[in-house]
This record gives C-alpha cells, structure tokens and sequence, in this order.
C-alpha cells in the first residue's frame, strides 16, 4: 500500500473508532508496518490538519476529534484526470454543475508537481458531450427532486404536441444516451418518463409531493442500476 493510500485508509479508521481511539501498536499490525512509521504517518496527518487526539496510558490511543472534517485525499495525476472526464462527459447529468465544483476543490488541494501532472495529462482526453439542456430547466428540475416539490413543465413530446405539466419528480434515469425526469404526471394521473432535453421551461411550485416512490416506476434494467451501488 502507498504511503498516500495509507495515510486515507488510517484516517478512516480512526474516523470509524470514535472516542474509544487505537493503540499505536494496533494501528501498525493492522497496516503490517512498524510502531514508528505508524506514528510518522500520525504527524503528518495531524501536520495536514487533521484533529487528532492522543490518549497516554494503559487504554489509550489516537483518534479523530469528534464531527471532525478529514483532510483531503491525495490523488495521483490518473485519478483526477478519471474525476475530470467523468464530469466532463456528464454536462448532462443531474447535479453536473455542482460535480464540477466538487471535482474543483479537490484539484486546488492538490501538490503543485501532482496538479501539472494532471493538467499535462488531461489535455490527452478529449470529450464530446451531448448539448445539455437550458441551466434554468436542469436547476429547476434539480431543486424539485431535491425538495421533492411540484414542479410545472412546459413539454414536447416526440409527435410535436406540447402541454403544460405539473409533475411529482420520483427519479433521474440515463436511457438510451439520454436524461430523463421520470415522476407522478398529475395531468395523466400516472407515472411518466419525460426528456429533459424536451422540457423547454420548468419551475418549481410550493406544492409538497405526495408521496410516489421509486418502487412505482418499476425495477431498472438489467444493465441499470442506482448511483449508489455504483459507488460500494
């Protein structure tokens, strides 16, 4: 395990202990390294600002101070580029703006030598993404799931007709290469999948949705699955 991995992986475990902490000699058999590197690697997380503890004695140990935020994880320059064309190539996605700003703060914790090894390496990958649709509709859209509020759409469908909507949004789902607003139509009094590179305006209402889950519309395809299983 690299030093960097080890640094992440002895943060998580103190993270995880939580005010009972871990011994010194623990914390090295559990790294398969010794007492002294161990406590190196303690330094310099505490160094990188980490809120670290120290218990002396019989029982005592290292731990993180409690609701503490960790410090930064050190990328190499593969791994930010892999998070740069991730975002890249989702401008479409629900929330992508706010993935850009994520990826963004972990770039700029960066080492400078790190930073222009990704930088240098980024500019060989290149995407081409779909145009996505007008920020007004994705942020209205965005906020209705996230509130889980009534949000009015103004739709197209595929033969040309277009209608106004008013729709309890359940879930987001990438299909067929594109991006769909799947929810409670209160029009049709069912539930539907709408593009949202056909929504042409959206806002949000004070209406509270009332309650239509993700188990309405139904198991995802075989080759589908939620973003959070993605990430076990």
């Amino acid at each position: 395990m690299k030093r960097a991995e080890r640094l992440h992986a002895l943060s998580e475990l103190l993270r995880r202990s939580g005010t009972r902490g871990c011994s010194a000699d623990r914390l090295a058999r559990e790294f398969d390294v010794s007492v002294r590197t161990i406590k190196r690697d303690l330094a310099a997380l505490e160094r990188s600002g980490a809120p670290l503890w120290s218990r002396p004695g019989p029982g005592g140990g290292y731990g993180l101070a409690a609701g503490a935020t960790l410090p930064p994880v050190t990328l190499s320059p593969e791994q930010a580029v892999a998070l740069l064309s991730a975002v890249s190539a989702a401008q479409d996605a629900p929330y992508a703006d706010l993935a850009v700003a994520g990826v963004q703060k972990i770039l700029d914790v960066l080492d400078p030598r790190t930073r222009a090894r990704a930088e240098e390496l980024a500019g060989r990958v290149w995407v081409a993404g779909p145009d996505p649709a007008s920020r007004a509709v994705r942020s209205a859209i965005e906020e209705a799931m996230a509130e889980q509020r009534v949000v009015r759409i103004r739709y197209t469908a595929a033969s040309g007709a277009t209608s106004t909507r008013d729709v309890e949004p359940v879930l987001f789902a990438a299909a067929r290469g594109s991006w769909y607003l799947v929810g409670w139509c209160r029009l049709r009094d069912a539930m539907r999948w709408f593009s949202v590179s056909r929504i042409e305006r959206a806002s949000v209402t004070q209406l509270a949705c009332s309650g239509h889950s993700v188990a309405e519309v139904g198991e995802p395809p075989e080759n589908a699955r939620p973003v959070h299983r993605r990430m076990d």
